[in-house]
C-alpha cells in the first residue's frame, strides 16, 4: 500500500509540483484547493486512485479533516505540506489594523491547522511522520509593503522549531522551505501584466538578485520538499531550508550599480 500525503494549495505552482513529485515517487496524495478550478487537472491523471482533490478553505479544519480521511484510506499518512498561500499587500498606514491582522491570520492559520491535523492525526496512528511548511525568503529579508506576508511567514518558522522541539521525541519531523522566486503560473502573469519592455527589466533584476541568475523552477522547490518528507531526511527537523537560488545571502555590492 502506498504511502499518502496531502498538499494544500496543491492545484497550482510549487503545490502542484509537489503534488507531481509525490505521485512520481509512488505515493497518493490529496491536493487541497480554495478555488475548484485549479483542481480540473485531478480529472483523467494517469496516477488514478492515487491521486484526489478537496475543495475547500485549508484553514478550515473540517476540509483538513476530510483531506486527512481521504489520505489515510489511500495508505498511511506519511506527510503533510503546508503550502496554501494569500498574496496580498497591505500597510500600517494605509490599512486597518483588522485589515492588517486578516492578513496575517489568512497565511497563519491555514499552516496551523494543517500541522495540528497531521500532528492529532500521527499520534493517533501511533506512526511517525512528516511535515513540511511552506515559508518564504521575505521571512527574513522584508518587502515594503508586505508586512502581513512577511510576518506570517516569520510566525511560520518559529511554529516549525516548536513543533520540531515538542514532537520529535514521538517520531514527527517539521521542517519548512524558504523558497526565493519561482516561475509559476502567478508570477507569469505578473510578467505578462508588465509587457514585454517591463518584463525584460523584471527578469534583469531577478536575475541580480539570485546568484545564479534566475528564479526557481517549481520542481525544484518541490524536490527539496519530497526531501524532507522522505527517510533520507530521517534526521532532519526543525530546519528552514532555503530554495532561492542564495537571494537570502546575497549582498549587493553598491559600487557595482
Amino acid at each position: 500500500m502506498s504511502r499518502s500525503y496531502v498538499v494544500t494549495g496543491g492545484g497550482r505552482g510549487i503545490g502542484r509540483a509537489v503534488v507531481e513529485r509525490l505521485l512520481g515517487d509512488g505515493g497518493a496524495v490529496v491536493a487541497v484547493e480554495r478555488d475548484p478550478a485549479a483542481l480540473t487537472w485531478l480529472d483523467g491523471h494517469p496516477a488514478g486512485a492515487r491521486l484526489a482533490g478537496v475543495t475547500g478553505d485549508a484553514a478550515d479544519e473540517t476540509v483538513a479533516e476530510r483531506a486527512a480521511e481521504l489520505a489515510r484510506a489511500a495508505g498511511p499518512l506519511a506527510g503533510w505540506v503546508n503550502n496554501a498561500a494569500v498574496f496580498r499587500d497591505a500597510s500600517l498606514h494605509s490599512a486597518t489594523t483588522g485589515q492588517v491582522l486578516d492578513l496575517i491570520a489568512a497565511n497563519l492559520n491555514a499552516a496551523v491547522v494543517g500541522c495540528a491535523t497531521a500532528v492529532r492525526r500521527f499520534l493517533a496512528a501511533g506512526t511517525p511522520g512528516a511535515i513540511v511548511n511552506v515559508s518564504s525568503h521575505q521571512a527574513r529579508q522584508a518587502v515594503p509593503g508586505c508586512l502581513p506576508y512577511v510576518t506570517a511567514k516569520a510566525a511560520v518558522e518559529g511554529m516549525t522549531r516548536a513543533l520540531a522541539v515538542e514532537y520529535g521525541p514521538r517520531g514527527i519531523r517539521v521542517n519548512a522551505v524558504a523558497p526565493g522566486s519561482v516561475n509559476t503560473e502567478r508570477y507569469a502573469e505578473f510578467l505578462g501584466a508588465q509587457g514585454p519592455a517591463g518584463a525584460a527589466r523584471v527578469e534583469r533584476e531577478m536575475a541580480l538578485s539570485h546568484p545564479l541568475g534566475r528564479v526557481a523552477r517549481s520542481q525544484e522547490v518541490a524536490a527539496v520538499i519530497a526531501h524532507l518528507l522522505s527517510e533520507d531526511a530521517g534526521f532532519v527537523t526543525g530546519a528552514t531550508v532555503p530554495v532561492d537560488g542564495g537571494r537570502s545571502v546575497l549582498a549587493r555590492d553598491p559600487e557595482s550599480q
